[in-house]
């Protein structure tokens, strides 16, 4: 429950706030714990417009990146000073202005009062904290070295927001044209083609396969526009759904690391994380069987965590790592040999280091190259559309013309 309370800091001055506690004792030791003296403490009184305000506040403030590294840095430098954990939830409680992220702190604090892991806490919210936050943090509990890695888990998702913020500039432009293009596209077949068809069939004209396409594409929308809308709302349904189950994420994510360009850069994203967080764990002492079934859950692609578990069970029949790794798709030959150097000199952890920091470098070349096969990419297309317009306009408009004369 929320408790009110007015208390007198170590300097002498009053201060109030709100707290989560089971019951009024707990509160008063909490706020104890806090260094503060407590002058009044009583439960806040439920209030449904509060609540539904609340409600509202926390449906309209979603909990953006930027807040996740404010809370995660604070998080690990707290943790680092030796700060107890509830204590520290208390404070970032108090600190934090998001309403779904206030709410979510006091949500975890009370499950790591019931006994449950940082790691299970932190899971029942994973649309404020993803899965990669939450296996990055199981990481940090079973290596025993959690300060090291919120420190690696706040490069990984500053950088990959960084990156995320690269290919949207990049997309911006393209995006704009693409949607006029389109825009275009339907008034044309909707508004001008009919007519020239008209005119050309008045004529007694053959028309040429440009036209003819266009004029089937006309009918088409205009004839049966209902089944084409409920057949894409369907796709749509079809693809959410899919989306919650494993093969279909499985699917969808072998489909992706199949794209030129972009399937390279996630591959790439994938490597450094992979790299990074096994070197944290490998220098924290923790057992590689035991360090692979964690970084199972932080490499983020459905396809190569499937295939990661199978480099998994062959290590578990007394094979090594390197030689597994030689049989994996997506896994570079790079990666490989650094693996096998390093763990035929017993210096895998520094092996991995040099790899995660070698490709932190190729994602950003590979975004800077993204960005740079756009204009091109673009162009060609809209070279295709316009010329393809232009033939189904122009051919009999030429035909006419020699008819004329």
């Amino acid at each position: 429950m929320d408790y009110i309370y007015k208390a007198i800091t170590p300097s002498g001055q009053e201060i109030s706030g709100v707290i989560i506690a089971q019951t009024r004792m707990d509160a008063e030791d909490q706020i104890n714990g806090l260094g503060y003296i407590p002058l009044k403490v009583k439960e806040k009184p439920p209030g449904k417009t509060q609540m539904s305000f609340s409600g509202l506040s926390e449906m309209m403030t979603p909990v953006s990146t930027e807040d996740l590294i404010l809370f995660t840095k604070q998080f690990r430098t707290m943790l680092k000073s030796g700060v107890n954990i509830i204590q520290i939830l208390d404070i970032l409680f108090e600190q934090s202005e998001n309403v779904k992220l206030k709410k979510t702190i006091g949500m975890i604090r009370k499950d790591l009062n019931e006994g449950k892991t940082i790691h299970q806490a932190f899971s029942k919210h994973q649309n404020v904290f993803p899965p990669l936050y939450c296996s990055m943090l199981e990481a940090g509990e079973v290596s025993g070295s959690l300060p090291d890695i919120l420190e690696r888990l706040i490069y990984i998702i500053d950088h990959e927001n960084k990156i995320k913020s690269d290919i949207k500039s990049a997309l911006r432009y393209p995006a704009i044209v693409v949607v006029t293009l389109f825009a275009a596209f339907l008034i044309l077949l909707t508004f001008v083609i009919p007519k020239f068809v008209t005119i050309f069939n008045k004529a007694g004209l053959a028309l040429p396969l440009p036209t003819k396409i266009c004029l089937w594409l006309y009918n088409g929308l205009h004839d049966y526009w209902y089944v084409i809308l409920a057949g894409i709302i369907f796709c749509v349904m079809g693809f959410v759904m899919s989306m919650k189950t494993p093969k279909g994420r499985f699917v969808r994510d072998t489909a992706i690391l199949s794209i030129p360009i972009i399937g390279p850069l996630l591959i790439k994203s994938v490597m450094a994380r992979f790299a990074s967080v096994f070197s944290i764990l490998l220098t924290s002492g923790v057992a590689i069987l035991s360090s692979l079934d964690v970084l199972s859950k932080t490499l983020g692609n459905a396809a190569i965590t499937r295939q990661f578990n199978e480099i998994s069970e062959k290590l578990e029949e007394g094979q090594g790592i390197a030689k597994p790794l030689r049989s994996a798709r997506y896994f570079p030959p790079m990666v490989i040999n650094m693996v096998a150097i390093g763990e035929e000199a017993g210096t895998l952890d520094e092996m991995l280091k040099e790899v995660a920091i070698h490709y932190d470098d190729e994602v950003e070349y590979a975004v800077k190259g993204l960005s740079e096969a756009i204009g091109p990419i673009l162009t060609i297309g809209l070279a295709a559309v316009v010329g393809f317009f232009a033939l189904a306009i122009f051919l009999p408009m030429w035909d006419l013309t020699k008819m004329v004369k």
